[in-house]
């Protein structure tokens, strides 16, 4: 078997032979259920608390040459992504997709439609998109497609019927109230707008994001059933779900509306398909984004960006600062649904590339890993972060510089985006060929999805925060049913460190993994780990 692409000359065999070298030591084996032994075809992935893997089309894998990257070079590249066996080590092992927008679109990103109900041809057909999913489903990876549906591009048809109607004062039209627009002594403050096409100044078109994204009108019924109807064609084709872009723009400045209609449309989708994934982006304060998790869950931003809880502490921070909120923020997400779950991340596409705060060099990078994959919910890898790619957008202020093109290091032809003014010379942690080796950063990214397989109960488990006396050391007390594991951090930059589990109400323990930067040994009550170095403990 291949990783990768054909002819990458990444064999199968030879990474398995990598893998055995990992310098990550797991030092006991009596901790793994019998049902999940070497060759057990066990998945504990059924639910969603899954690992995602954010995929930014255009500068992922390019199939055809052209520079572009598209769903082909996706389907390329599933063996590095999941090669359909969770117990082979193999690949990187996550259980989910996020594609960002596919939809035929003017512009390099596609969050601004032009026609949702085709995909963008520089991208593949929908014959591509399909031979995704089924590829992806046989083994059990499910796909999400990202879904702008507050905005549209101004060159979509609607739009320019909207535009018609309004200079023909044809108030018949079922376009006439497709978008959202008010006269000009009815604009409101901190709302953005433009006078409609053909309209003088009378009439003016929402537009919060670009002159180029006029906002659809969701008081019309005939928008909403429009929008229902785009979900339902892609659920159709085997589509998993959505992730949901800016979704407190479909009445901005009016929470509660928002939230109405989140709603509204997540009952609808839900009746379709019941075990539907979806994610929803309130990029705002923590009030707000809990406001929609009875509708859906949301990102937690909060926890992200280099300012974020997880690389405060991965860089050395007081440990039971992040212990306590995200036990916290995990009771305030079910309070709010019981059947809601975090979702964390370190970088997205419209934020500078972790590696540029949590340096390699220093193991940040390694002790991020940890403490977000070892986490409870359905954490959400952005493409490249797991070899260190760097990106930012800088004094060109351009978004291109976060989206750059994946490095792979073979024959792979696809290119940095249009816009893009980043200096490849900055690129300095290597490409995924250079990283087939023992203690990189792939190869510990892989470990941690491994462990999230073996332990399911990191991902649903419910997690108290345990404070061991130092500012350092500290960690969860995950309970899943009948099932409890300790999972505990050392933060510190060079410290070997030694606690007393008893101090934290933990009287007895079996050390079953350790992942990091170093050892750790257990001895009574008394627990002895090395500096950014993580265990877990049943």
């Amino acid at each position: 078997m291949e990783f990768g692409r054909k002819g990458t000359g990444l064999k199968g065999k030879n990474i398995m032979a990598l893998l055995l070298c990992l310098g990550l030591a797991l030092p006991l084996t009596g901790c793994t259920p019998a049902a999940q032994e070497k060759g057990a075809a066990v998945d504990p992935t059924e639910g969603n608390e899954r690992v995602f893997y954010q995929i930014f089309v255009g500068s992922f894998s390019d199939s055809n040459g052209d520079g572009i990257g598209d769903l082909r070079g996706v389907i390329d590249r599933l063996d590095y992504l999941n090669d359909g066996d969770i117990n082979s080590g193999e690949s990187l092992g996550v259980q989910g997709i996020w594609l960002s927008p596919i939809f035929k679109s003017p512009s390099y990103h596609k969050y601004d439609a032009s026609d949702y109900y085709t995909i963008d041809s520089r991208f593949g057909t929908e014959e591509d998109l399909k031979e995704l999913l089924e590829l992806c489903h046989a083994r059990n990876v499910k796909v999400i497609l990202d879904l702008a549906i507050n905005h549209t591009a101004k060159t979509n048809p609607w739009f320019t019927r909207f535009a018609e109607a309004h200079a023909a004062g044809n108030t018949e039209s079922e376009y006439y109230d497709f978008y959202s627009w008010v006269s000009k002594d009815d604009r409101k403050a901190g709302i953005t707008y433009l006078p409609i096409p053909g309209c003088g100044a009378d009439e003016w078109y929402e537009c919060n994001f670009s002159s180029d994204m006029p906002e659809l009108n969701f008081d019309n019924e005939a928008v909403r059933q429009e929008v229902l109807n785009i979900a339902r064609h892609y659920l159709d084709l085997g589509v998993d779900g959505f992730r949901f872009d800016a979704v407190k723009y479909i009445y901005y400045g009016e929470t509660s509306r928002c939230v109405e209609f989140w709603q509204w449309y997540m009952d609808e989708l839900r009746a379709l398909k019941p075990d539907i994934y979806c994610v929803g982006e309130c990029w705002s304060g923590e009030g707000e984004v809990l406001a929609y998790y009875p509708a859906m869950n949301c990102f937690n931003f909060a926890a992200s960006q280099a300012e974020g809880m997880i690389a405060a502490a991965a860089k050395g921070g007081d440990i039971n600062n992040f212990t306590g909120y995200v036990s916290s923020y995990q009771a305030k997400v079910r309070e709010a649904n019981p059947d809601g779950m975090p979702i964390s991340f370190l970088s997205n596409h419209d934020m500078d590339r972790s590696a540029g705060y949590l340096m390699l060099a220093s193991h940040f990078a390694q002790m991020g890993v940890n403490l977000y994959l070892l986490s409870p919910g359905s954490p959400i890898i952005y493409y490249g972060e797991e070899i260190g790619m760097k990106g930012t957008r800088g004094s060109a202020n351009t978004d291109a510089n976060r989206r750059l093109a994946m490095l792979w290091g073979d024959e792979d032809t696809v290119r940095d985006p249009e816009g893009t003014t980043y200096d490849r010379a900055k690129q300095t942690n290597g490409t995924v060929a250079s990283q087939m080796e023992e203690g990189s950063l792939l190869r510990h990214y892989q470990a941690l999805i491994s462990l999230r397989v073996k332990y399911p109960e990191i991902g649903r488990g419910t997690y108290t925060a345990l404070n061991c006396g130092s500012k350092k050391v500290g960690g969860f007390l995950v309970e899943d049913g009948e099932s409890t594991l300790v999972i505990l951090h050392n933060v510190s930059r060079s410290e070997e460190l030694t606690v007393d589990l008893s101090k934290a109400g933990v009287s007895a323990a079996q050390l079953c993994e350790v992942v990091g930067m170093g050892q750790a040994k257990l001895e009574g009550t008394t627990l002895t780990i090395a500096a950014q170095t993580s265990v877990i403990l049943r």
